[in-house]
């Protein structure tokens, strides 16, 4: 029987950021061992402010092959430009 830890993936949002950021990868048996390795590896600084871990075989992603069609219709939503309005000049930094 095969007893090989699952991969997560790890995301850590630092104390200047509201993002998260992917950081790495790592095995752990569980969720929560995975959460407690994250900070040990990621975190050594005390520079996270939240971690999260989600196991690898969960995440679903685009290919890079299918970037052309996948993001192409949005060229067609000319509601998305700033196109049919003028700026008032007193609207400062646009």
């Amino acid at each position: 029987m095969k007893r090989d830890w699952p991969l997560y993936e790890v995301f850590i949002r630092g104390k200047r950021g509201l993002n998260h950021v992917h950081v790495g990868s790592l095995h752990a048996p569980d969720d929560a061992f995975a959460v407690a390795h994250a900070r040990d590896v990621y975190t050594r600084r005390n520079e996270g402010v939240s971690i999260w871990v989600v196991r690898a075989d969960a995440i679903t992603a685009s290919s890079p092959d299918e970037k052309d069609p996948l993001f192409a219709p949005s060229g067609d939503k000319v509601y998305r430009h700033p196109t049919f309005y003028e700026i008032p000049a007193d609207v400062p930094h646009m």
